[in-house]
C-alpha cells in the first residue's frame, strides 16, 4: 500500500473516529508503527489530522479538545458498548454516582427506566434523565462551561454528603506502569473524592485510552474495583490487566 493510499484511510479512520492510537492504525494498514508515525507526520504538517502522543485525532477536536460535545462524538460505537455492560451492574433501588465524563454520559438511555437515585456533577446527566424514572440528585457548585460540568471545592463538600452503591467514572488515561491519569486537577479532584464515598467503583473506558499516559498522574490503580472497556481491546493487553489482578468486563 503506498502513502496517498494509506493517508486515504488514515484520514478517513480519525474523520470517523475521532481519535486512533499509532498501533490501531499499523494494524488497520498491515504496515509498521514507525511507517504510521511517518505518514502522520506528513498528515499532520499538511493540517489534515493533529498529532497526539500515542496517535491523531481530528482537528476540529483538538482545537477546542474539551468541550463536551465534542467529547461524546469521539468513539460512540464503543462507549454505548460498555455502557449496555456497565447497565447490567446496577441494580433496582442503587444510590448511584455519574461523573462528567462522556462515556459515562451515554450511559444515560440504559438505565432511564431504572428506580435508582444518581448523584452527579454533569449537567447533560441532570437534562437527560429528567424526563425519567431516576431520581436526580445534582451537585452543587462552580459550573465548567466547557464540560459542562460542575466542580470546585464546594462540589466535593456536596458529594462527602452522600453515600453510594456503585459509581461510574471515565479517565483520561490508565495504564498498569503508572496508573490513572487526567488532562486536569478538577476532573481529577472530582472522581477522588466520588472514590472516597462509594462501595464499588466503575471505570469505563473505551479501548482507544488502554495503555495511555496524559497530563497527569493522580491515583493507582486500586482506586477502582471493575473496569468496563470494549470488545475491540487488544487481547494481550486485557490478559495483562486480568494477570495484574484487576477485573475487567469487555
Amino acid at each position: 500500500m503506498n502513502f496517498q493510499q494509506r493517508k486515504h484511510l488514515i484520514v478517513q479512520t480519525v474523520e470517523e473516529r475521532g481519535s486512533v492510537e499509532v498501533s490501531e492504525l499499523a494494524e488497520l494498514l498491515h504496515t509498521s508503527e514507525m511507517t504510521v508515525r511517518r505518514d502522520l507526520i506528513q498528515l499532520a504538517a499538511s493540517g489534515l489530522v493533529y498529532r497526539t502522543r500515542g496517535g491523531a485525532m481530528k482537528v476540529s477536536l483538538a482545537t477546542d479538545k474539551h468541550r463536551f460535545v465534542n467529547k461524546t462524538a469521539v468513539n460512540p460505537e464503543r462507549k454505548d458498548y460498555i455502557c449496555q455492560l456497565a447497565a447490567q451492574e446496577i441494580q433496582e433501588g442503587d444510590v448511584i454516582f455519574m461523573d462528567c465524563g462522556s462515556t459515562v454520559f451515554r450511559l444515560c438511555p440504559f438505565i432511564r427506566n431504572k428506580r435508582i437515585t444518581v448523584i452527579t456533577n454533569s449537567l447533560p446527566i441532570v437534562a437527560e434523565l429528567m424526563s425519567s424514572e431516576v431520581a436526580v440528585n445534582l451537585v452543587g457548585g462552580e459550573v465548567d462551561k466547557e464540560r459542562q460540568a460542575v466542580h470546585g471545592l464546594i462540589a466535593e463538600e456536596h458529594l462527602a454528603r452522600y453515600r453510594a452503591n456503585r459509581a461510574f467514572m471515565g479517565v483520561d488515561g490508565i495504564s498498569l506502569a503508572h496508573g490513572l491519569s487526567a488532562n486536569s486537577e478538577k476532573e481529577a479532584s472530582i472522581t477522588m473524592a466520588i472514590a472516597r464515598q462509594t462501595e464499588k467503583v466503575y471505570l469505563l473506558c473505551d479501548s482507544s485510552k488502554l495503555e495511555t499516559n496524559k497530563y497527569l498522574y493522580f491515583a493507582p490503580l486500586s482506586l477502582f474495583d471493575v473496569l468496563i472497556t470494549d470488545n475491540e481491546a487488544n487481547p494481550a493487553v486485557v490478559a495483562a490487566y486480568r494477570q495484574a489482578g484487576i477485573t475487567l468486563i469487555n
